[in-house]
């Protein structure tokens, strides 16, 4: 029986060889099991009959149950027709039922004072209630006991060219279901279903598809979106106890003189409580004898490099060697230059290894990580590479690591004869649901505190037709010494239209700011040549830099006070945050300006307003969650997790998360070796999930 889900939805009655071929191209619905797990997005309630004199225009849907007394027909141009049937239904005013396609279906297929459901949405036009394009169904060929919640279903245009609709979907659906007579197997034991109240998985299939009402529909779902939920869980707790019981790490026993000396003499600033906190956190997991797999999540400006810092001045004190690895030659130099001025004088050898370090340079890199004489190495993926060898790598620092696929970061495992410490630091804040399924696998810390003395960025909404008096006030502060970013939407950085907006943009403003230098960056530009416009914007040289999202992270300029980001509508919550986090990172108040166009969705819209509420990077990650989804927020495709969830959305099933968390970890605790035959059904279940299409691949 558990293979039945494994047939081809061409035997599915209804369907056939062409549908299929539509089913699977615009869906990935190949199998029985596949469409069985296509759910509808939306539910209406077709057990109700309402009276025409009950209709109002501001209704959603209705049922109406009466007789076509006529039809008119209307030319529409060139063999083109409106069609109305007028509809009554003896409790009211007629009702025009109206077609502007197919016309020559209907006159074809519905007559006169023959009895019918009418389905659809009322408008007003002309003083009189009309249903564009409505459903229609003979009374007789309908069971209006049984319809219950009638389920809607997602299709593409090119189904609906087809005349694939969502009734079509509905219908195949159902076929199917009537054909499985015998209920499908189990894939939750009972002591988990039982305990939590699920309905049968075979229940849940059917109620999904064709609830009776709201509750059983509520059920059904609650049951699928918590095994979905739970496997995933079960899969990365199961991978995550794997990898602590074969690997154990270095021990970091020692705190010495690199520690001390850097921590007593050239610490720059008193550690807040949270960075305290982390790195009692990180000493902790270094000594246990178990290689450390931790998240440090802080937001912009929150200290986390001091924080790697001493982490890896601890790998040095116990003999071994620190790398921390950046997604860009950039970010990569910012690190660089931030750890030198940090260790001053002492005796600490810090290098770079990137794409641009070549020849003799390169290669005294590598010799001395072979012969241990460089300490830290600070470098992007070219770390990674097959020639790089160190002589005895212990703790390994990846920065914005969501930019870096599983398969690279795994890379860094081969530079030690044992894997490495692993510190993953983000300043992309992760709403803890999405942390639990994405980083389910690492320990978690957060700096939750900025340095003390910093100021808050103010953020500012202003309209395009209002450019004027925003460059004069940016005129004003770079006249008392401050500097400004001028952010062009390029977000990707092959398209060709906005890099010439921002070739001509940047042309324009040279006449505009006339009195003051500029520079200019984007991913387009040669790496050297990017390099040189920064290093000039740092220095003070240039006063504006006009940019693309090239600088989203880890450009650090204190004395730039302003960021203005033009057509911010166009932005994701999160990167309009990291693009903010670029100011306010002096003593000065400084200024993030988000500039668009007056025709703004609802949800745009909604993005601006918490912007300019809202400092708080988890607030603001939380509420990019809500509006965008998981698969949509920036590094998730990349994070090694499997986010082609069918049913159950991270964003508001947060509680059903920790809930299948929770479950999932009490099989783990008593069964970590996945041995004992009481859990044989989760265990066999896992292993079928894992030979999917679906990525169920663990994250390092």
């Amino acid at each position: 029986m558990l293979d039945v889900l494994e047939q081809d939805v061409m035997y599915v009655p209804g369907v056939g060889p062409k549908k299929k071929e539509l089913l699977s191209r615009e869906l990935n619905i190949q199998t029985f099991g596949d469409l069985l797990e296509y759910y509808p997005y939306k539910y209406v309630d077709r057990s109700r009959i309402y009276q025409s004199n009950e209709l109002s225009a501001d209704m959603p849907f209705v049922q109406l149950k009466g007789k076509i007394l006529s039809f008119e027909q209307f030319e529409m141009g060139p063999r083109k027709k409106r069609v109305v049937a007028h509809f009554y239904d003896g409790h009211g005013p007629v009702v025009d039922l109206v077609w502007f396609a197919g016309t020559h279906y209907v006159m074809k297929n519905y007559q006169v004072q023959t009895e019918y459901i009418v389905f659809g949405k009322p408008t007003v036009y002309g003083g009189r209630y009309q249903i564009a394009h409505p459903e229609i169904e003979k009374v007789s060929e309908l069971q209006l006991d049984t319809m219950g919640m009638q389920p809607y279903y997602v299709t593409t245009e090119k189904m609906k060219n087809a005349g694939f609709t969502s009734r079509t979907v509905e219908k195949i659906v159902n076929n199917l279901l009537e054909r499985l007579t015998q209920p499908l197997p189990e894939t939750l034991p009972p002591f988990i279903t039982e305990r939590l109240h699920l309905v049968s998985r075979d229940t849940a299939f059917r109620h999904v598809h064709y609830p009776h009402n709201a509750s059983e529909m509520q059920a059904a779902r609650l049951r699928l979106k918590f095994e979905e939920l739970f496997y995933v869980q079960l899969n990365i707790l199961r991978y995550a106890s794997d990898h602590r019981r074969k690997y154990r790490g270095f021990i970091f026993s020692q705190i010495g003189t690199f520690f001390n000396g850097f921590y007593y003499d050239h610490l720059p600033f008193a550690l807040t409580n949270a960075q305290k906190r982390v790195v009692r956190e990180i000493r902790q997991d270094v000594g246990s004898g178990r290689q450390m797999n931790r998240l440090l999540q802080g937001d912009v400006g929150s200290g986390k490099t001091l924080v790697a810092l001493l982490s890896m001045l601890i790998a040095l004190d116990n003999g071994y060697q620190a790398c921390i690895m950046a997604p860009t030659e950039i970010l990569a130099e910012q690190h660089l230059a931030t750890l030198r001025k940090f260790v001053g004088d002492m005796d600490i050898h810090i290098e770079l290894l990137t794409g641009v370090v070549k020849g003799k340079r390169r290669q005294a890199v590598l010799d001395g990580l072979l012969d241990g004489s460089v300490h830290i190495l600070v470098g992007t993926h070219a770390i990674i590479e097959d020639g790089v060898m160190f002589q005895r790598l212990g703790l390994a620092v990846i920065d914005e690591q969501h930019r870096f696929g599983v398969a690279q970061r795994a890379k860094l495992w081969n530079k030690s004869t044992n894997p490495p410490h692993i510190l993953v630091m983000t300043a992309t804040p992760i709403p803890r649901t999405l942390a639990m399924t994405i980083y389910g696998d690492l320990d978690v810390s957060v700096i939750d505190e900025l340095p003390p003395g910093r100021k808050p960025v103010q953020t500012i909404h202003r309209y395009d037709n209002q450019l004027g008096s925003l460059y004069e006030s940016i005129r004003r502060q770079i006249r008392v010494g401050r500097q400004a970013y001028i952010v062009f939407p390029l977000i990707q950085e092959s398209e060709k239209s906005d890099l010439k907006n921002l070739e001509e943009g940047f042309e324009a403003l040279k006449d505009v700011f006339a009195e003051f230098r500029l520079s200019k960056v984007h991913g387009k530009m040669k790496p050297k040549d990017k390099e040189e416009e920064m290093q000039r914007f740092l220095a003070g040289e240039t006063q504006i830099l006009v940019a693309t999202t090239v600088i989203e992270v880890g450009v650090n300029v204190p004395n730039a006070s302003v960021m203005v980001i033009l057509d911010a509508q166009r932005f994701g919550l999160s990167q309009l945050h990291q693009l903010r986090g670029r100011v306010g990172r002096g003593a000065d108040q400084s200024y993030c300006i988000l500039v668009t166009n007056h025709k703004l969705s609802k949800e745009t819209s909604r993005r601006i307003d918490i912007m300019c509420d809202t400092n708080d990077g988890f607030e603001i990650a939380e509420a990019d969650l809500k509006l965008r989804g998981p698969g949509d927020l920036e590094g998730t495709q990349q994070s090694g997790i499997a986010f082609d969830l069918k049913i159950a959305d991270i964003a508001r099933d947060g509680q059903i998360v920790q809930l299948a968390r929770d479950e999932a970890q009490k099989i783990i605790d008593d069964d970590p070796t996945c041995e004992k035959q009481t859990y044989a059904m989760l265990w066999n279940r896992l292993a079928t999930l894992r030979k999917t299409n679906i990525n169920w691949a663990a994250i390092s």
